[in-house]
């Protein structure tokens, strides 16, 4: 199948105002899939739904969506309608608190786990559902190094990273032999608006080595059928910042699920 016949005809991106997500937002533009993008903030939002109208004459539905609110899954939905969702991308997730757990109201921590973890849950559950019944569809949950181990400022950000991996290993292994990918694109550092408000915030300069946004997506759309993990600026085979490969982490998720088959049988 080609890319639109694998994917589309629409996809779903959640957090596509600005960084990666309109990056993907425009890569999945040019390769001809129709596109409902979902953020907060409905300006910057609706300016990157009129751009890829224009350069490239896709249909584009837009969605101001806190995507932190316990029912924003029912606004994700509705926004959908019936139209058929191919590709489902959860951006959204980054922490813009900067601060160590208890410097900051617990609210703040529980709306960044409402945002990384149930609501793309919720959507991976929709969503996947409807790509299992048709046979084909993609999922990618965006993630970070961060799931591999935390530190100071980290906490809450890295068990929602870490969920989100675990959780993508799990679901790739159900859904890929139904015929839909999955994959948790682990980013390191990369330079988005989010990552330029925090370093400002705290006088410190943009890391020279920091990905591009339009790099990190391309790879994520690339490594899509290859998943469950692909870890930025690694090899297949190579460990690096993960302490593990993503080869070796699939090789494990494998022998989990045939080990599994003698609790849960064949299905």
């Amino acid at each position: 199948m080609d890319f639109v016949e694998r994917y589309g005809p629409w996809a779903l991106v959640a957090g596509a105002s600005e960084g990666t997500g309109a990056a993907f937002s425009r890569q999945l533009a040019e390769n001809g899939l129709n596109l409902i993008l979902v953020a907060r903030r409905a300006g910057p939002l609706e300016e990157v739904a009129a751009r890829l109208r224009d350069q490239y004459g896709v249909e584009v539905v837009t969605a101001s969506i806190d995507l932190s609110c316990p029912d924003a899954i029912d606004e994700i939905v509705k926004a959908a309608g019936d139209r058929e969702v191919g590709l489902y991308i959860s951006n959204a997730g980054a922490d813009p608190n900067g601060s160590k757990f208890l410097d900051s109201p617990v609210q703040v921590w529980v709306d960044l786990v409402t945002r990384n973890v149930l609501t793309s849950l919720r959507c991976c559950h929709h969503f996947g559902a409807k790509m299992r019944d048709r046979g084909r569809g993609g999922i990618i949950l965006v993630g970070s190094g961060a799931c591999y181990g935390s530190g100071p400022h980290l906490g809450t950000y890295s068990g929602a990273k870490a969920f989100d991996l675990c959780f993508a290993e799990g679901l790739w292994s159900e859904l890929s032999p139904l015929g839909v990918d999955v994959l948790n694109l682990v980013m390191s550092t990369t330079d988005t608006p989010a990552l330029r408000d925090l370093l400002a915030r705290n006088n410190l300069p943009v890391p020279a080595t920091a990905a591009s946004a339009e790099d990190v997506a391309a790879k994520g759309l690339e490594r899509l059928p290859h998943g469950p993990i692909h870890n930025w600026g690694l090899e297949d085979d190579e460990p690096g910042f993960a302490g593990t490969s993503a080869a070796q982490r699939r090789a494990r998720v494998n022998m989990i699920a045939e080990a599994s088959k003698s609790v849960f049988g064949k299905g």
